[in-house]
C-alpha cells in the first residue's frame, strides 16, 4: 500500500491560495466570510445614509394609509338618511343616476376627461341640504345634453341637463321625468316633473310645472313652476304675468310673495346671437341678475333643441331664489326655445 507523505502542505482553502483548486484568487473576497471581512468603500449591512428617513416613515401633512375624509361614505356605503337606496346611488367625485340618466365618471367625448364635479361645500344653518353649492357662486351653465335618437328620427325624449359653475364644473345634473305620450303629443307645453341631483346622487330639488296656456288671450291660466328644496319642502314660484308683447314673469318665495322679476324681448329669437331674459327689482327700476339663451352655432340651432344657457345674480342672494331662478331658466327653455328643430 503506498504512503501519503504527511509532510506534504494540505491545500488552504482561504483567500488568496492559488493551489487548492476553486480557491479565489488573488485581489477577490471570498463569497462568504465568515470572519466579516468588508470591501474597502462599501457601506456595512443596515447602513442608513444620512437624510434619508428610516422605514415606515410618515411624512407631516399626509394622513395615514387607509384614511377617510370625513363626510364622505365608505366605498358602497349607504345613501345619507332619509333617502331611499335607489339606481341613482353613487359614490364621492363619481356621477352615476341611474334611472336618471345622468353621466357617469367617463369621458364626455372619446380622448376627453371628463368634467369635474364642484367640490362638496360645508353645511350652512338654515340652508336645504344641496343647495349650499349656490351660496358660493354667481353664475350658473346649463348645458342640455343632445339626444341622438331625438336629433335623427324628431321623436322626442325626456330633456337632460348638466348645471356647472363659472370654471366648468359640474354642480347638478338635471333630468325630466314624463311618459312617451305627453312628451311627443303635448309638445313644448307639456307639464313635466324635473328632478336635480348632487354628485352622491342625492335628490336636491324638484320642479313641477302643471298644464296651463301660455297664450296672452288666456291671462288666467299663465304658466306656473313650483320649485321644491328638497323634495316635499316648496321655497318658491315661477308665475307668468300677462303681457299682451313681453314675455314676463315674477319669481315669488314660498308664501307666493313676490321676489324679482324677469323680463323677456319682445321676440325671443336666438338667430346668430344671445337672446337675454333680464332679472330686475320688484319695481323694475335696477337690473341685479340676467338669464341669457346661448348662441351655439347654426348646426346645433338649426338640427337639434338642445341649449346652452347662463344664469347671473348676485353672490349675496337667497340661495332659496337663486334654486327659483334656476326652475325659471328650465321654464323659459320650455316655453320659447324646445321647438327651435321643429321651426328651423
Amino acid at each position: 500500500m503506498e504512503m501519503k507523505d504527511t509532510n506534504e502542505p494540505k491545500p488552504d482553502p482561504g483567500y488568496g491560495n492559488q493551489g487548492y483548486p476553486g480557491a479565489d484568487y488573488p485581489g477577490y473576497p471570498p463569497p462568504q466570510n465568515p470572519y466579516g471581512y468588508q470591501p474597502a468603500g462599501y457601506p456595512p449591512a443596515g447602513y442608513q445614509p444620512a437624510g434619508y428617513p428610516p422605514a415606515g416613515y410618515q411624512p407631516a401633512g399626509y394622513p395615514p394609509a387607509g384614511y377617510q375624509p370625513a363626510g364622505y361614505p365608505p366605498p358602497g356605503g349607504q345613501v345619507p338618511q332619509g333617502y331611499p337606496p335607489g339606481p341613482y346611488q353613487g359614490q364621492p367625485g363619481q356621477a352615476n343616476f341611474g334611472a336618471y340618466g345622468g353621466p357617469t365618471a367617463m369621458p364626455n367625448q372619446h380622448g376627453a376627461p371628463a368634467a369635474a364635479w364642484m367640490p362638496t361645500p360645508a353645511p350652512i344653518p338654515n340652508c336645504p341640504p344641496g343647495l349650499e353649492y349656490l351660496s358660493q357662486i354667481d353664475q350658473i351653465l346649463v348645458h342640455q345634453q343632445v339626444e341622438l335618437l331625438e336629433a335623427l328620427t324628431g321623436y322626442e325624449t325626456n330633456n337632460k341637463y348638466e348645471i356647472k359653475n363659472s370654471l366648468g364644473q359640474r354642480v347638478y345634473f338635471a333630468a325630466e321625468e314624463n311618459d312617451c305620450c305627453t312628451r311627443n303629443c303635448c309638445g313644448p307645453g307639456r307639464p313635466f316633473t324635473m328632478t336635480i341631483v348632487d354628485n352622491t346622487g342625492r335628490e336636491i330639488m324638484k320642479l313641477n310645472r302643471p298644464c296651463r296656456c301660455s297664450s296672452c288671450c288666456f291671462p288666467c291660466c299663465l304658466q306656473k313652476l313650483e320649485v321644491q328644496a328638497p323634495p316635499g319642502t316648496v321655497v318658491g314660484y315661477v308665475k307668468q304675468n300677462w303681457h299682451p308683447c313681453l314675455p314676463k314673469f315674477t319669481i315669488q318665495d314660498e308664501n307666493e310673495q313676490g321676489v324679482l322679476k324677469i323680463k323677456g324681448p319682445c321676440i325671443p329669437c336666438s338667430c346668430c346671437t344671445d337672446v337675454n331674459f333680464e332679472v330686475k327689482t320688484m319695481d323694475e327700476s335696477s337690473v341685479v341678475g340676467r338669464i341669457t339663451k346661448q348662441w351655439t352655432g347654426y348646426v346645433k340651432e338649426a338640427f337639434t333643441d338642445a341649449d346652452n344657457f347662463g344664469i347671473q345674480f348676485p353672490m349675496d342672494l337667497d340661495v332659496k331664489v337663486k334654486a327659483v331662478l334656476l326652475g325659471a331658466c328650465f321654464l323659459i327653455d320650455f316655453m320659447f326655445f324646445e321647438e327651435s328643430e321643429k321651426k328651423n
